[in-house]
């Protein structure tokens, strides 16, 4: 399929009303829909899924401290358009087809609100999966404002889902933020990248199998990843987008399954991102980039500068990251390649934005304040079919629990990447701190077990040191983290955001538990009465 580049201007997305507003909690209802959506003016209409019939789906902002109730109802049909592994964990014939359960990616929530994969629920409630427990999520918004995003997460069939078109953004703002004078209302705009493959009649394309099936392979069966062959933003391929001579912000979300876009501004006058916020809000101060690297789920918070461009100038976002990341197959230049387009026109009102100095602070954990280190290995092997099945420490997600971090507890976590590819890590409940990357002997630790470091520490990027929920684990190096786990106890995940690794089977359960009260060894405070936890201290 040919398709001509940047003839369609750049959708916004929608931002959600509240249903009801009361006085402790502002109420939502969002339903999930069959319906059909065109990817480019040369093309068909498309069977896609999504929130409230929109496409990505609609956003929701909130402000600091303001409690949300969101009701995610399924509305979707019983039979799946794309097709279904069944060998893969939770994806069983037995299973309903199509069973969804939404995730607020980098949302500090309770567990029953996290959307765990097995909370999952099919259309009306009617079935539901062993660990739902309720069908209106609660989201106190107490964390600092930035933008997350809301997908599904059922578990075994993630990647469909979301492919299929259930993500949208979520936004929470405060008034120390507005009184930065960034870029604002119209000159905010979001840009959710994807990257999609269509049949020749439009309809979404997604692998059946792997190239040069063995005979034994099931009929679907998973595949190491998906990228697609056009990249859409805000669910065109390939927009355009008309761009006074001022600053903009942009929040830019790669909500791909699989891809990972380098992106650079294809100018021949320098023209670089300033960076200003990541995954969990705004940097210390911003940072000047020629080229941004960004992975599946992680957000960006950037302001372009177009003042100076010449009025009727085009400017592309192009991308030249190599799929898998950063050794597989590099971009076509006239598809993979390029991402959207500005075209630079007057301006129609002064700017009277700016860009800080100085963001805000942010408190950094030291290393001397944890409690505990804990090694987590990235691990391929094959399953008994001869696929890759990729895992974490070497267990999948049925296993038994191994992490069991105490409330208020800081830990450090050493992501451990023996292989060749870069991995994004996403830890459900918290935001975390990236301490360095440390080079080490990969073929020493995969024929030992032993750690031989090869470097000295490498300290993050510039834009990788304010507050994360997803981090790239390079190849050869150990990646290490600190983290608070709070403020809520329960059962949460951490996994790949490569979709199909998180479905197979690079997921894991970890349980935050209370502390054990100081007073008694059996947890029961004689002062508060407070069973399994002490609030004496």
């Amino acid at each position: 399929m040919s398709l001509t580049p940047f003839i369609d201007p750049l959708p916004i997305p929608k931002v959600l009303n509240p249903k009801e507003r009361h006085k402790c909690f502002t109420y939502y209802e969002v339903t999930m829909k069959e319906f059909f959506h065109q990817f480019h003016l040369e093309m068909p209409t498309t069977k896609v899924w999504g929130y409230e019939q929109q496409l990505p789906g609609p956003t929701i902002e909130v402000d600091e401290g303001e409690c949300v109730h969101v009701k995610w109802m399924n509305g979707l049909p019983d039979k799946h358009f794309l097709p279904i592994d069944h060998t893969l964990h939770g994806a069983g014939e037995h299973m309903p087809e199509v069973r969804t359960v939404v995730h607020l990616h980098g949302a500090e929530v309770e567990p029953d609100s996290d959307g765990y994969p097995e909370a999952w629920y099919t259309n009306g409630f009617q079935q539901c999966g062993p660990c739902f427990k309720q069908e209106v999520y609660k989201y106190p918004n107490d964390q600092r404002p930035t933008a997350l995003w809301y997908h599904d997460h059922a578990v075994g069939i993630t990647r469909l889902n979301v492919y299929a078109g259930l993500a949208g953004l979520y936004i929470i703002r405060n008034e120390q933020e507005r009184l930065l004078n960034l870029p604002a209302g119209k000159y905010e705009i979001p840009l959710i990248i994807q990257d999609r493959s269509f049949n020749q009649d439009g309809s979404l394309f997604y692998p059946r199998t792997v190239n040069n099936p063995t005979p034994n392979l099931p009929d679907p069966s998973i595949t190491p990843g998906v990228a697609g062959d056009f990249i859409t933003v805000n669910g065109k391929v390939w927009p355009y987008l008309e761009v006074e001579q001022r600053k903009y912000r942009f929040r830019i979300l790669n909500a791909s399954n699989e891809r990972f876009y380098r992106m650079k501004l294809d100018v021949c006058k320098e023209q670089p991102f300033i960076q200003i916020g990541s995954d969990g809000g705004l940097l210390e101060k911003p940072v000047f980039l020629d080229e941004i690297t960004i992975a599946p789920s992680e957000r960006i918070d950037v302001i372009i500068d177009f003042t100076d461009q010449p009025i009727d100038s085009s400017i592309i976002i192009t991308n030249d990251a190599r799929t898998p990341f950063d050794f597989g197959t590099p971009p076509d230049p006239q598809t993979t390649g390029r991402i959207m387009e500005f075209r630079v026109i007057k301006s129609t009102e002064p700017d009277p934005s700016v860009i800080p100095q100085f963001l805000g602070k942010i408190k950094k954990f030291q290393e001397c304040e944890a409690t505990r280190i804990r090694d987590i290995t990235l691990d391929v092997t094959r399953d008994r079919y001869g696929r890759l099945k990729f895992l974490l420490s070497n267990h999948g997600f049925i296993d038994r629990i191994t992490e069991n971090p105490i409330l208020n507890d800081i830990e450090i976590w050493r992501i451990i990447n023996q292989g060749i590819a870069v991995h994004p890590i996403h830890i459900h409940l918290i935001q975390f701190q990236i301490l360095d990357r440390i080079p080490f002997d990969a073929d020493s630790f995969n024929a030992t077990g032993q750690l031989r470091f090869t470097g000295e520490p490498e300290l993050p990027a510039a834009n990788e040191r304010g507050w994360k929920d997803t981090v790239q684990a390079t190849p050869g190096f150990v990646t290490r983290l600190i983290m608070r786990f709070g403020p809520y106890t329960g059962r949460y995940i951490y996994h790949c955001h490569i979709l199909e690794h998180e479905d197979y089977d690079m997921m894991r359960p970890f349980e935050v538990v209370p502390p054990k009260c100081k007073y008694t060894p059996s947890g029961n405070c004689p002062k508060c009465s407070e069973s399994f936890r002490c609030i004496c201290e």
